[in-house]
C-alpha cells in the first residue's frame, strides 16, 4: 500500500524568495558558470584527422536532427572553410540551398566564400543563380554588380544593371545605374537610362532635368522640363514640377520665363493646392520684380479668394473684414473706398442691436483708414455722420460711434462740433457710457461747470445710479467745496431708489471721516442703522468708534455692541447675531476686563443640530433633514413658556409608561385565568 504525502500548511511562506533573487544568488555563488574545455594539441596528422571526423559527426548530427535550421549548415560550412576545405564548403552550402533555396543569408555566405578564396566564375554562377531565382532581392544585384564593378569587369557590371532594369525595379536601382554610368563619365548612356525610366515610371523628371543642368545641357533641362508639363496635362498638374521648372529658369536669369511659368501654374492648379507655388512666385517678385509686380501676386489670389466668399454671404463681416485688411494694405486709396462702400452697403436686414454689432465697425475702420491712412479729415467727418444718420437712434445706438466722433473733432481741434455731436447724443438718445465719455471730455479740458451741469443732466436721467453721485461729489470735493459734496449725498441718501446702497453710505461715511466730522459720521451711522439692522453695519459702527483717540471709546464701542445685541434679537438671521458677539468677544479680549469677558461669554449660545421635514415641490414629503441651529441664554431665560414645554413633554412621557405598565397587567390577568394581580389591585387602590 502506498501511502500519499498530503501538505499540512497551504498558506504562503512569510518570507517570498523571488526569481530575481534567486538568479543573482546564482551569480553571486557562479552556480552557472561552467568551466572551459580543455585545450587539446594536436601533434600529428592522424589525431588531426580524427578530430576532423568527430567534428563532422557532430555537423551531421545536428544536421540530421534539423535539416531546416540554416545556421548549422552556415556554421559547417565556415569551418570547412576554416580549414582551407573549399571543395567540402561547397559542397555543403549545395546541400544547403536544396533544403531551402529562398534563404538570402545562405546565398550571400555561399557567394562571400566563393569571393574570399578568389573563385571568381564560382562566385559569379552564385550570383547569377541567386538573381535568376530571387530577381526581388535587390541585395543579391548590388553586390553581384559592386563584384563586378570591383573586379574592372565594367561590361559585366553594365550587364547586371541591364538584366536588373528589366524587372523594373524600384528608384534607387535606377539611380545605381545612373551613377554608376557617371562614374565612368557616360553621359549619353546615363541621359538613356533616364530617358526609359521617367517613359516606364512617369516620374523623377525634376531629376533629369537637373541631372541635364548640372552637365552643363540648359537646352536639354529647358525641353525635360516642358515635356513634363505635356506628360502631365492639365489633369494632373504637380505644384512642385512648376516650382523646380520656375527656379530652373530662373537660374538661368530667364525672368520673363519664370513669371509666364508661374502665371500659367497659378491659372490651371485650384488656389487651395498651390500655396507653395504662390509663396515661391511671392518671394520672386520679391527679388526680382517691381512693386506692381509683388502687389499683383499678393492681392490677385487673395481678392479672388474674398471676393467669392462675399459674394456667397454678403453679410459676413468677417470675410468683408479680411478682404478691407488686404485693401488697406496692397491697394490705392480709391479702390480701398470702394470696397468700403460695397461693405457698408450691406446693412444688417433686422433692426435689433445683436446683428448690428459686427456692422458698425465697419464703419469704424472706415472712418480710422481715411483719417490715419489717407489723411483725409473731411471725408472722415463725412463718414461719421452718415453713420450716426443710418443707426435706428429711437431703437438703439452705439454710444463708441458717437464718443468717436467727438474725440475725431477734437483731434481736428473743432471743439464746438465735438460738444455740440455729443450734446445731440445726449438729447437723443442718453446712456451712461455718453454720459461718462462727454464728462471726462470736459474733465480733460479742466470745464468744471460743464461738468456739474453734465452731472446734473445724467442724474435726472439715471438717479438710482450710485457711482455718478459718488463721482460728483468726489469732483466737488476735489475742488475743494465740502458743502456742495455733502448736500450732493445728501440728495443721494435721500433718493427713493438707489442700485447699490450700501457703497453710496459707504463713501458718504468716508467722505465725513476724512473731512473728521465724527459727530456727523455718528449721525450718519445713526440715520443708516434706522433703514437696515444689518450686522456689518453694527461692526463697522464699533470700529469707527474704537479708532477715534478719545477717552471715552472703549466705553462707547461696548454701548454700540450692547445697542446692536439688543437690537438683533428679534434677527432671524442667528448667524448674524453669532458674527456680532464673536467680534464683541475679539474687542473684549484685546481691551476688556475679565468680568466683561466672562459677560460676553456668556452671551454666546449653544450651537445644537435639529431635524427638520422637507417638502418637495409638489407638496409631497421629501423626508428629512439635519441642520445646526444656535440657542441663546438670553433667547432661554425671556422665553417662560420653555419651561411649561418641558414639563409637558415629561407628563407625555409618564403617561406612555402607565399604558405600558396596563397592557403588562392584562397579560399577567390572563396568564391566573382571569384573577387580578397583586400589581392590579394595588394599582387601583
Amino acid at each position: 500500500m502506498q501511502l500519499r504525502t498530503e501538505v499540512k500548511n497551504k498558506a504562503p511562506a512569510e518570507v517570498q524568495i523571488t526569481a530575481e533573487q534567486l538568479l543573482r544568488e546564482a551569480k553571486e555563488r557562479e552556480l552557472e558558470l561552467l568551466p572551459p574545455p580543455p585545450k587539446q594539441k594536436i601533434t600529428d596528422e592522424e589525431e588531426l584527422n580524427d578530430y576532423k571526423l568527430k567534428k563532422r559527426k557532430g555537423f551531421e548530427d545536428n544536421i540530421r536532427k534539423n535539416r531546416t535550421v540554416i545556421s548549422n549548415w552556415i556554421k559547417y560550412a565556415q569551418w570547412e572553410e576554416s580549414l582551407k576545405e573549399v571543395q567540402r564548403a561547397r559542397s555543403i552550402y549545395e546541400r544547403a540551398l536544396d533544403v531551402d533555396h529562398r534563404n538570402i543569408a545562405l546565398w550571400l555566405k555561399y557567394a562571400e566564400m566563393e569571393m574570399k578564396n578568389r573563385q571568381v566564375n564560382h562566385a559569379r554562377n552564385i550570383w547569377d543563380r541567386a538573381i535568376t531565382i530571387l530577381p526581388r532581392v535587390n541585395q543579391f544585384w548590388y553586390k553581384y554588380s559592386y563584384m563586378e564593378e570591383m573586379l574592372g569587369n565594367i561590361a559585366g557590371c553594365r550587364q547586371v544593371f541591364e538584366r536588373w532594369t528589366e524587372w523594373e525595379p524600384e528608384e534607387q536601382a535606377w539611380h545605381s545605374y545612373i551613377n554608376f554610368e557617371l562614374r565612368y563619365k557616360e553621359v549619353d548612356k546615363a541621359r538613356s537610362i533616364y530617358e526609359r525610366y521617367i517613359l516606364l515610371m512617369g516620374s523623377n523628371w525634376i531629376k533629369y532635368a537637373r541631372f541635364e543642368e548640372k552637365h552643363g545641357y540648359i537646352a536639354h533641362g529647358r525641353k525635360v522640363f516642358e515635356r513634363s508639363v505635356e506628360f502631365f496635362g492639365e489633369e494632373h498638374v504637380d505644384e512642385n514640377l512648376f516650382v523646380a521648372f520656375a527656379r530652373f529658369e530662373e537660374k538661368q536669369k530667364e525672368f520673363e520665363r519664370v513669371r509666364v511659368i508661374y502665371k500659367y501654374a497659378l491659372d490651371r492648379i485650384p488656389k487651395q493646392q498651390a500655396q507653395e507655388l504662390f509663396k515661391f512666385y511671392t518671394v520672386f517678385e520679391k527679388k526680382f520684380g517691381d512693386r506692381r509686380g509683388i502687389e499683383d501676386v499678393i492681392v490677385s489670389k487673395r481678392r479672388f479668394q474674398y471676393e467669392e466668399e462675399v459674394k456667397a454671404s454678403p453679410h459676413n463681416y468677417d470675410a468683408w473684414f479680411d478682404y478691407l485688411r488686404l485693401v488697406e494694405s496692397d491697394a490705392d486709396p480709391d479702390t480701398a473706398r470702394e470696397v468700403y462702400e460695397r461693405a457698408i452697403a450691406n446693412i444688417p436686414p433686422i433692426q435689433e442691436k445683436r446683428h448690428w454689432r459686427r456692422y458698425i465697425y465697419l464703419w469704424i475702420n472706415y472712418a480710422l483708414y481715411e483719417e490715419l491712412e489717407v489723411k483725409d479729415p473731411e471725408r472722415t467727418r463725412q463718414v461719421y455722420l452718415a453713420c450716426l444718420d443710418l443707426i435706428p437712434h429711437k431703437k438703439f445706438t452705439f454710444a463708441k460711434m458717437w464718443l468717436l466722433y467727438g474725440q475725431f473733432e477734437i483731434r481736428q481741434k473743432n471743439l464746438q462740433a465735438a460738444r455740440q455731436g455729443l450734446g445731440t447724443a445726449i438729447g437723443k438718445c442718453p446712456k451712461n457710457k455718453l454720459f461718462k465719455g462727454y464728462i471726462e471730455l470736459e474733465l480733460q479740458l479742466r470745464e468744471f461747470d460743464r461738468c456739474r451741469k453734465l452731472y446734473e443732466k445724467y442724474l435726472e436721467f439715471a438717479s438710482e445710479n450710485c457711482t455718478t453721485w459718488i463721482k460728483f461729489s468726489e469732483l466737488e470735493t476735489i475742488l475743494g467745496d465740502t458743502e456742495r459734496a455733502r448736500a450732493i449725498f445728501e440728495l443721494a441718501i435721500g433718493q427713493p431708489r438707489l442700485d447699490m446702497p450700501e457703497v453710496l453710505w459707504k463713501s458718504y461715511i468716508d467722505f465725513e471721516i476724512e473731512q473728521e466730522e465724527y459727530d456727523n459720521t455718528r449721525g450718519l451711522y445713526k440715520r443708516l442703522l434706522q433703514r437696515t439692522q444689518h450686522v456689518k453695519v453694527w461692526i463697522s459702527y464699533a470700529q469707527y468708534e474704537l479708532s477715534i483717540d478719545t477717552s471715552d471709546r472703549l466705553q462707547r464701542c461696548r454701548g454700540i455692541f450692547e445697542e446692536a445685541n439688543k437690537g438683533l434679537r428679534s434677527c432671524e438671521e442667528k448667524e448674524e447675531r453669532l458674527m456680532l458677539l464673536e467680534s464683541w468677544k475679539e474687542f473684549e479680549q484685546e481691551f476688556g476686563s475679565d468680568t466683561t469677558r466672562e459677560r460676553v461669554k456668556k452671551l454666546l449660545p449653544e450651537k445644537v443640530k435639529k431635524r427638520r421635514k422637507l417638502t418637495a415641490e409638489d407638496g409631497s414629503d421629501a423626508g428629512w433633514e439635519e441642520y445646526y441651529d444656535y440657542i441663546f441664554p438670553e433667547d432661554a431665560a425671556n422665553q417662560p413658556n420653555l419651561k411649561l414645554l418641558a414639563m409637558a413633554k415629561m407628563w407625555k412621557r409618564q403617561q406612555q409608561e402607565e399604558e405600558d405598565d396596563e397592557e403588562d397587567d392584562e397579560e399577567d390577568e390572563e396568564e391566573n385565568n382571569g384573577e387580578p394581580s397583586c400589581l392590579y389591585m394595588f394599582t387601583a387602590t
